[in-house]
């Protein structure tokens, strides 16, 4: 099951960036059912999580972080357009993060 997870906002356009990630990381993993996007509101801007599964880590980070930084920069460009700042973080999950 995919989900995405959103920290106490309301906001759209956090949803929406949410959407992104998860969609570009379920066309790039072999496990799509254990991607998970959680939104963590800090005082400059929002964090983005991105849970995979411990084998699909790599293809997430790509060759010398290629893919890695490709994300970041789809993230930072769609951020400029919602002049709110995002930064995305890869993390390795043996199993889906719990629902608070």
């Amino acid at each position: 099951m995919v989900q995405a997870t959103q920290a106490a906002t309301g906001n759209d356009y956090v949803k929406s960036m949410m959407d992104l990630v998860t969609e570009i990381a379920c066309a790039l993993v072999d496990n799509p059912e254990s991607v998970s996007v959680e939104a963590i509101d800090e005082n400059e801007g929002t964090v983005l999580r991105l849970h995979v599964a411990q084998s699909d880590v790599g293809k997430v980070i790509g060759k010398q972080g290629r893919t890695a930084r490709s994300l970041r920069t789809i993230l930072a460009a769609a951020s400029m357009k919602m002049k709110h700042r995002f930064a995305l973080d890869i993390v390795e999950e043996n199993q889906p993060p719990s629902q608070p």
